[in-house]
């Protein structure tokens, strides 16, 4: 359902597997995601952990899905200094081509513990079903 474009994210994560996560070229990923059918609909789940529901935006042009969000720091006091940030901060986004068997005028979006699901409805046109066999006037004329 998902057509796979982002051949350097790909890249990216065999690099993190064969480098191990302390290795020299690895970096996290900023917005990690599971795309699974279950039934008749299409799941996209995307790791957000410390955004508000507020600073995420999603779009969607044609089959084009963007999800953009913005993560920012925790101390917002001028009193406030930083010993440790490990998190990554800032704007975030995600681009990622949905098949045309999706229905995107009815994807539904959740945030929920640091989780963003869409759920995309699979179209009427590309759902499977049952073609009836009739026997109609041409099998008639044809055995006569």
């Amino acid at each position: 359902m998902l057509m796979r474009t982002e051949s350097f994210r790909e890249l990216d994560r065999l690099s993190q597997q064969f480098l191990g996560a302390t290795g020299t070229w690895s970096r996290p990923s900023a917005m990690p995601m599971d795309a699974y059918r279950d039934g008749d609909v299409y799941v996209i789940a995307l790791d957000l952990p410390g955004v508000s529901p507020e600073a995420i935006d999603i779009d969607v042009e044609r089959n084009m899905l963007t999800v953009k969000a913005e993560r920012r720091p925790v101390a917002n006091s001028d009193q406030a200094r930083m010993d440790l940030s490990e998190r990554p901060l800032g704007a975030f986004s995600r681009k990622v081509v949905l098949a045309d068997t999706l229905d995107t005028e009815r994807i539904e979006a959740d945030y929920d513990a640091g989780v963003l699901t869409l759920r995309i409805p699979v179209a009427e046109r590309a759902k499977s079903r049952k073609i009836t066999v009739g026997a109609g006037a041409r099998h008639k004329e044809l055995r006569s």
